[in-house]
């Protein structure tokens, strides 16, 4: 068997994928937008920022699987920084996300053809959003094609977020673009999973959102996997306020607004609510919803790392996710979790062990939890180090194996 991928922007799940892949000498190619390769050095020279985020589009592979098309990805990039946002607007800037997705999928469909008949192909494998014109092609060329969804389907997102925009109508312009998406864009969301063969998703939440029509197809379940655990210190003290950590786009999709509501109801005293990620409006905004909470902005992977370090509660109250990533990358620097089974991580909380589970919107119940997290802090810190051990349970080595090993028994 043998695989090709693509996506448009890469992350940390597709790079545990196409190595594994390599290794397992399965992969026919990768084909994404902008890449850097086990054979680049001079990546090494470069400014940090500018280090720092090339080498989010590093890839531990020769370059002779990599195809790249970069011209929209880089501008969609760089127009910003001159002040050019309308290029990159929702769906019909020019160099806009969408058109980055698109142009890398109608590539990829062009080259199929020659690829088969130069090279041993049974499968393609692609993203949300990046998938139709590659699926097309393959279906004509006899491929399996395997859809990777890593966020809830679009109809149940939808469903969820206009009810938040009736729920906190002053937060409605926090929920993204997804709400503001086209019956265009969303038909093209319809007709990639129909063509799909199996669909790879990240947990239970998202395959419980897929809609009924799709129950003939085979889905693959496989959680990510979490960053090493750190020796974790003691140092801690129980004198000063619980420092509460919600990381992440700051909008409602993420429960944001439940939880400004919820700490509110605590002794201001007694919590600390540190809030980092990218505000999605003015960050004026926000401190007209809560004025206490301290701000941290974006930071390299590692420096966010140290920040969960110096907290004692990870808190994201959210409405629709795929799997969010931080969860895991909180719990191995030692936080016990307070989440939503909307986050995709139901069973990282063991309840009472790692960390507790509570219903989407209910500022009450994240108040109570936090509220005994307050009351009870050497308990909070001993639940942070079983959220640590939990936490290594996931690995992505495992993530990548459980896909390839049922893509083997179906393709």
């Amino acid at each position: 068997m043998k695989i090709l991928m693509s996506h448009p922007t890469g992350n940390q799940f597709v790079r545990a994928l196409l190595q594994t892949l390599r290794e397992d000498g399965l992969l026919a190619g990768f084909y994404t937008t902008v890449a850097l390769t086990t054979e680049t050095s001079w990546i090494r020279k470069l400014p940090g920022s500018w280090r720092t985020e090339l080498s989010r589009r590093s890839y531990d592979l020769e370059s002779k699987y990599i195809h790249t098309r970069p011209f929209l990805e880089l501008l969609r990039n760089v127009l910003p920084k001159f002040g050019l946002k309308h290029f990159v607007r929702h769906e019909n800037g020019f160099a806009s996300l969408d058109q980055v997705y698109q142009d890398l999928d109608k590539s990829v469909a062009t080259a199929l053809a020659k690829l088969v008949s130069t090279s041993e192909i049974h499968a393609v494998y692609a993203y949300e959003d990046a998938a139709l014109e590659t699926f097309t092609a393959a279906k004509k060329l006899g491929l399996t094609c395997i859809y990777d969804l890593p966020i809830a389907y679009w109809e149940t997102g939808r469903k969820l977020m206009e009810e938040e925009a009736t729920r906190w109508p002053a937060w409605a312009a926090t929920l993204g673009g997804g709400i503001y998406d086209s019956e265009t864009k969303l038909q093209r969301k319809k007709q990639e999973l129909e063509l799909a063969d199996v669909v790879v998703v990240p947990g239970d939440f998202v395959k419980h959102s897929l809609p009924e029509w799709t129950a003939g197809k085979k889905v693959i379940v496989s959680p990510f996997g979490s960053p090493k655990p750190v020796q974790l210190q003691r140092g801690k003290s129980f004198d000063r306020p619980l420092r509460i950590l919600f990381a992440g786009s700051m909008g409602q999709r993420k429960g944001l607004a439940d939880l400004f509501a919820a700490v509110k109801m605590l002794p201001r005293e007694q919590v600390e609510l540190v809030v980092m990620g990218s505000p999605q409006t003015p960050l004026s905004f926000y401190k007209t919803q809560m004025t206490d909470f301290t701000y941290e902005s974006s930071r390299p992977h590692e420096e966010v790392l140290k920040l969960m370090q110096s907290c004692d509660v990870f808190c994201l109250p959210s409405i629709v996710e795929g799997r969010a990533l931080v969860m895991q990358e909180a719990m191995s620097q030692g936080l016990p979790l307070l989440i939503t089974p909307n986050t995709g991580g139901s069973d990282l909380v063991l309840e009472g062990r790692t960390g507790f589970c509570v219903p989407i919107r209910s500022p009450e119940a994240i108040a109570e939890k936090l509220q005994w997290y307050m009351d009870n802090r050497e308990q909070t810190r001993e639940m942070g180090k079983r959220a640590a051990e939990h936490a290594a349970l996931y690995t992505w080595e495992k993530y990548a194996d459980h896909i390839i090993k049922q893509l083997i028994d179906e393709v």
